[in-house]
This record gives C-alpha cells, sequence and structure tokens, in this order.
C-alpha cells in the first residue's frame, strides 16, 4: 500500500498546485471578479465530480489493468498541466476579439471557453480515485473495504503539501515553470504505477485473503440515501464555511496569499489529521459515538469565538484554534461515510465522491451569493451550522441511542454550540459609529469622523482622506501637453482620486471591482451626490483590467491606484507588463497613463525595480516623482515635458487648484501659492528609473508570469523584513 500512497500523495499535491494557477491565469485573462472566480472554482469542482461518477460507473465490471490505466491518466493529467496556460491565452484574445457589450453575455462565452479549457483535465483528475481503487481491488483485496479512505488520506496529505510548496516555486519559477514541477510528478507517477504493474512489487488477489468487514454504521436509520445526504452536507458546509472564514479572518490575517495559503493549510492538515485517526480507529474496530455529529456541530462554531476582535491572540493560534476542531471531524467522518457507501466498490465510491463534490460546487455559490450579501458573517456561519445541530440533536431519539454516554456527549456539545452563539459580534457587524454595506464580493465598512474616517474591505483598511489620492489626479492632467478631454480612474477607494478629476470639469468614468464602494462615496465628500448626478460622471462596476481589454474608448489620462499592500493577492494583474500594455492601446496620442506605487526604493527594493521595470518595458517615457510616501509614475507614448511648478499651476482650472489645497491650512496665501508649494517637494524628488532599479539590479519586469510582488517568502527569509507583512 506504501506505493498507492506515494502516489495520491503526489497526485494531490498536483490537484492544488493546478487548481491554484490555472484560476490564477484564468483571472489574467478573464477578470478578477467573483462571478470568474466562481466559475473557474465550479468547473475545476464539477470536473472531479463528473469524472469521479463517470469513472465508477465505466470501471464497473470491467476487468482492465487499473494500475496501467491509472499511469496512463496521470501521463494525460501532466501533458494538459502544460496546454492549459496557452488555451487559457488563447481563449481569453478569442473572448476580446467578439466585442462584447454585456456582462451576461460576457460570462456564458469566458464560461464556455473555461470549461473547454479546464474540464478535460479536472475530468481526469476526478478518476483517480476510483481507478485507484480498482486497482487495490485487483492487487491487495483485503485492503479494499478501506481503500477510499486510505487514498483519501494520502490525496488529502498532498494536498497539505501543494497549499505551501508551490507558492516557494511560483516566486523561485514562476506560474509556467511551476507548471513544469506539477507535470514532471504527474510524468514519475505514470512511470512508476507502469513499472510497478509490470513487477511483483505488489501481491495478488490468488494471493490475499477475503476482505475484512467494516463495523456497522451509527448514523440513526440513515441508509445509503441518508450517508449521500450526508456526504453532499459535508461537502457543501465545508466550502461554504470557507468562504466565510476568510471574510472573518481578512481582518487578522491580510490580504496577501500567504494569507489565503495559511487557512487553507490549517483546513487540509486537520483533514488529514482526521482521516489518520479514522484509519487508526477502524484498524482497531472500534465503533464512533453518533455524539461525534452534535460535536462537529459545536466545533463549526467555534470561530465566532476566535474571530471576536475582543479577544486576544496570536493570529496563527487564533486560525488553528478556530478551523482545526470542525476541519479534524470533517476529515475523519467523510471517508467514514465514503468508505461505508462504497465498501471497496469503485461504482458506488464514484456516485458517493462525485455527490460530495456536489456540495462542494454548491457551497461556494451559497455563501457568496445568498448568505454574505445580506448578513453578517457570524449569522452566515450559524445558519450553515443549523442541519448539524439538527442532526446531532436526532440521535437522541432512536431508542438504541438512549445510553447515558450517548445522551451526555450530545447535551454537553449543543450547551456549548449555544454558548458559542453567544461569543460576540464580529467586525462586519453594524454599529452606530460605522456603515456596513455587503455585496457578492466584499462586506464594505466605513467608519471615523472627519480627516480619521476609514474604509475597510472585509476588515482591512484600503486607503484614509490623504492628498496623495488628490496628486493622482492633478499631477498627469497638468503635465498632459493639450486641455483634458476624458479620464479614467482604476479603482475607486474613497472617490476622492474621481473627485479630484472631476474638478477639471471633464467627462471622467471610474471602474470598481467591488459594488458597495461607490455606495459609500457620500460618507467621505459631502458633495458626493451632485458629483454622482453629473452626467460626466460614470461609475463602472468591473475589474479594471478586464475593463481595459473590454472598452473601445480613448482617454487623454488613466489613473490607477491599487488597493494596498502593495503584495495582496492578485494586486500584480494592475502592476504587469501584460496590464500596463492593455492600458496603453486606451490612451489617446500622447495621453498619460499614472501609476501610484505606495512604497519607495528604500523601503522594497525588489518589488519597486520589478514594477519599474514593467513600466518601461511598456512605455518609451516614464518619469518618476517620489516622496516619503511613495512614487508617482507618469507613462506616455511621447515625450512627458519638463514643467516647473508655476507652469503646473497655471495650467490648473481653479476649481482644480481649490480641490488640491483644500485639506490644506488656510492662510493668507491664495489658492496657486499654496498649490505651489504643495507641488514643490514632489518635483523636487523626480528620480531616475536607472535609480530606482539600480537598489534590486538582477530583478525581472514584473508580468502576469511572474507576480514578484505578491510571492515575496523565501526573499524575506533570507534577506530580512518584508514591509507589508511585518
Amino acid at each position: 500500500m506504501t506505493w498507492y500512497f506515494i502516489f495520491f500523495f503526489l497526485s494531490g499535491f498536483c490537484s492544488i498546485l493546478y487548481e491554484l494557477i490555472w484560476l490564477r491565469l484564468s483571472m489574467a485573462q478573464f477578470g478578477v471578479t467573483t462571478a470568474m472566480v466562481s466559475i473557474v472554482l465550479s468547473i475545476f469542482m464539477a470536473g472531479l465530480g463528473l469524472g469521479s461518477w463517470i469513472s465508477g460507473r465505466w470501471l464497473s465490471g470491467n476487468r482492465l489493468p487499473a494500475l496501467r490505466l491509472y499511469a496512463l491518466i496521470e501521463l494525460v493529467i501532466g501533458g494538459l498541466g502544460l496546454a492549459v496556460p496557452y488555451a487559457l491565452f488563447w481563449s481569453g484574445h478569442t473572448l476580446q476579439n467578439t466585442a462584447l457589450n454585456s456582462s451576461s453575455s460576457y460570462y456564458w462565452l469566458a464560461g464556455f471557453l473555461v470549461a473547454l479549457t479546464l474540464l478535460p483535465g479536472c475530468c481526469l483528475m476526478g478518476t483517480t480515485l476510483p481507478v485507484g481503487m480498482r486497482s487495490i481491488g485487483q492487487t491487495l483485496p483485503s485492503e479494499s473495504r478501506r481503500s477510499f479512505s486510505y487514498l483519501y488520506m494520502a490525496n488529502v496529505a498532498g494536498a497539505v503539501a501543494g497549499t505551501a510548496l508551490p507558492l516557494l516555486l511560483i516566486e523561485w519559477l514562476g506560474f509556467r515553470g511551476t507548471l513544469k514541477i506539477g507535470a514532471a510528478c504527474n510524468g514519475l507517477i505514470a512511470i512508476s504505477a507502469l513499472a510497478l504493474s509490470r513487477g511483483p512489487l505488489t501481491q495478488r488477489a490468488s494471493q490475499e485473503t477475503s476482505p475484512v468487514a467494516l463495523s456497522s454504521p451509527l448514523i440513526s436509520n440513515a441508509g445509503g440515501g441518508g450517508i449521500l445526504a450526508l456526504l453532499f452536507l459535508s461537502g457543501l458546509t465545508s466550502m461554504a464555511m470557507e468562504v466565510i472564514w476568510v471574510r472573518q479572518y481578512t481582518p487578522f490575517m491580510g490580504t496577501v496569499v500567504y494569507s489565503f495559503a495559511s487557512i487553507l493549510s490549517v483546513y487540509l492538515l486537520a483533514t488529514f489529521v482526521g482521516s489518520l485517526v479514522y484509519r487508526r480507529w477502524t484498524s482497531l474496530e472500534w465503533r464512533e459515538n453518533p455524539a461525534i455529529w452534535s460535536i462537529l456541530a459545536a466545533a463549526a462554531l467555534l470561530p465566532l469565538l476566535l474571530t471576536n476582535p475582543d479577544i486576544h491572540l496570536s493570529r496563527l493560534l487564533r486560525l488553528v484554534l478556530g478551523l482545526s476542531p470542525f476541519t479534524g471531524l470533517l476529515g475523519f467522518v467523510t471517508p467514514m461515510l465514503l468508505d461505508r457507501f462504497s465498501e471497496g466498490n469503485s461504482r458506488k465510491a464514484g456516485i458517493a465522491y462525485a455527490v460530495n463534490i456536489a456540495g462542494c460546487i454548491l457551497g461556494p455559490l451559497l455563501a457568496g451569493f445568498m448568505l454574505l450579501p445580506f448578513m453578517a458573517g457570524r449569522w452566515a456561519l450559524i445558519g450553515l451550522t443549523a442541519p448539524w445541530l439538527v442532526f446531532g440533536l436526532a440521535q437522541l431519539f432512536p431508542p438504541r441511542n438512549k445510553a447515558a454516554s450517548i445522551r451526555g456527549p450530545i447535551f454537553v456539545s449543543i450547551a456549548l454550540a449555544f454558548l458559542l452563539l453567544t461569543a460576540g459580534r464580529g467586525l462586519d457587524e453594524e454599529t452606530s459609529d460605522q456603515k456596513v454595506l455587503r455585496d457578492s464580493t466584499a462586506t464594505v465598512i466605513a467608519s471615523g469622523t472627519g480627516m480619521d474616517k476609514k474604509l475597510l474591505i472585509n476588515g482591512y483598511g484600503i486607503t484614509s482622506l490623504t492628498p496623495i489620492t488628490k496628486i493622482m489626479a492633478h499631477l498627469p492632467m497638468a503635465f498632459l501637453s493639450r486641455p483634458p478631454e476624458k479620464a479614467l480612474v482604476i479603482c475607486f477607494g474613497m472617490g476622492t482620486t474621481f473627485r479630484s478629476m472631476r474638478s477639471w470639469n471633464v467627462p471622467v468614468t471610474v471602474v470598481e471591482l467591488v459594488p458597495s464602494v461607490p455606495r459609500l462615496f457620500g460618507f467621505y465628500h459631502s458633495n458626493a451626490e451632485q458629483i454622482m448626478n453629473s452626467p460626466m460622471s460614470h461609475v463602472v462596476i468591473d475589474d479594471g483590467r478586464r475593463y481595459l481589454e473590454r472598452t473601445r474608448d480613448q482617454y487623454d489620462v488613466i489613473t490607477i491606484d491599487p488597493p494596498p499592500p502593495l503584495s495582496a493577492a492578485s494586486s500584480s494583474l494592475l502592476y504587469s507588463e501584460e496590464f500596463y500594455r492593455a492600458a496603453r492601446r486606451r490612451l489617446k496620442p500622447g495621453g498619460i497613463l499614472q501609476q501610484w506605487l505606495p512604497a519607495t526604493a528604500d523601503d522594497d527594493p525588489v518589488d519597486t525595480a520589478a514594477v519599474t521595470r514593467s513600466l518601461r518595458n511598456s512605455f518609451p517615457f516614464v518619469r518618476a516623482f517620489a516622496n516619503e510616501f511613495g512614487v508617482h509614475f507618469l507613462c506616455s507614448e511621447r515625450p512627458i515635458p519638463v514643467l516647473t511648478t508655476e507652469q503646473i499651476v497655471t495650467r490648473m482650472p481653479t476649481s482644480a487648484l481649490a480641490d488640491l489645497t483644500e485639506w490644506t491650512p488656510a492662510d493668507s496665501a491664495g489658492l496657486s501659492a499654496r498649490a505651489s508649494a504643495q507641488l514643490d517637494d514632489l518635483l523636487q524628488g523626480e528620480l531616475t528609473l536607472d535609480s530606482l532599479i539600480a537598489a534590486s539590479p538582477d530583478t525581472p519586469a514584473l508580468t502576469d508570469d511572474r507576480p514578484i510582488n505578491e510571492y515575496y517568502l523565501v526573499r524575506k527569509l533570507t534577506h530580512g523584513r518584508h514591509p507589508d507583512t511585518d
């Protein structure tokens, strides 16, 4: 059985690696929108379920040598893993050329193209468990009754490695290079399995004893249909809760890729430990206590306590204590249910696994589109826990379950569950000093008064009322060699940059990913309603990059202000060469792109050098103006004029001068003098691009394949502190 563990460990590792990279490459082509992410993940999970179901049915009564079939499947998966990036690029290019205007049409076609690209590989991944079970049945029949749980345990163990190691590989090799590692692992599995099928390394069925029986289940009176219902429920609740956990833990863990990887790692590691305990449990022929279901319900509510901001714990302890008990118990009961339903039959295992995956598909959709947009994360979690509470209580009623050894744990766990319901409020619950809006993308919180107002997305601070956001608008508009006629702002934030652009009295379009963010414009600016009602104001809810690739409009100025931190997950898609090329196509001749980089070369030389290189590779003319807060880049396909402070101020209309100086102390000086004082330091801080790159001269340009700003752990460990994480 050791060989099977190695095979499925590597297979689980590759599955997570492919899911991570395929999702990210799809986002680069089709946009970082909730709908697009849901489409990709649903297709991935649907492929696994479909492959499991089809292979289980096809294997029934088939006498093919399953280990050789498994080797062929792994070989094809590796080949498809390498082909997917090229297919996604072709799909994205095809979609751009369709000139679709409606989002629904875009998503339908995008979904079709993604399915065409990903489904073959995902379906083949789904076939591996039933095929592996059949192979064990052919070579080691005494292990067949519990074969699913063994392969499941190995697969989950590999998936744990898949949440961490690929992040290091991506930093070193990029996405495509990491895919080659995954394909090499698939190839290694294929060669080893083929060699094993030809040699005497496994015992044959004729040498084996008869299969051992499993202990009878203690699942109330649930038969086969009841087991399938529980498998569907476990998949639904676990994946739905994962969506909720991400929102609940973001204020504590941050928005970087390593934060999300930490949540997934704890989830999968606890699941592996649970499945390991189950294997030991059944080898001793013990029978589980039906109280396990009510204990599961209580464990599901622990995040209510562990995400309470009034409780002070380290991030890791908060995460481990909150997620491990529930996911560990799921790791115990899921293979238990699958073993008992399948009893070593690959056809039945395929059906059961497909049902579990169907729940996994529905769970994120339920949480993201039906629960979180309308209620706080705490209440969404309670709603998902309710079925487990009901099922736990149901174990009290059958006569055989009325023993004190059963009633006691059930009553204690139910009491604990109700205690956790009162564990306190989360950050996303509205209070008298903050306003909370929710949608399928995020929970948005506006709080504070005066100049101390804050904007939080999923509990994480995004921006503040600062003159920096005004400079992002006024600097490129003033450097334009002609009066501006049309401008674009990517990322709304508090609306300050958009508002400053509008002070030039030209039509301005602003693109924002989170629908609720523009609705809080009035919380930060008193004239928000007047600005929004103007026919020259246009708000588009979309991914900024996707908008640039879909629109045919041309702009004099494009201003980009990606949300902090610089290392936020997926942020590189707004700093890469591919993004800048898309933006350049949307600039009028002589137009200017403004990029704000919230870091200096001294703070983070690698990221700054990478972004500087990508800008220099994308535009023939780039200028950089630095101050203590970061760098303002101005980029154009034509020379950018050298202007004095006085010349810039002269180019600005009175309304723009008033906007720029709005937050400076009022004194006897006029608008022009106050504006000049504000711009002087910035213009005197101009840097050459070579000086920004010189701090990290070996750093390559930031591209979609090399998201240097997001993947930094190795350089943090080898060179010290990273500014966005410590």
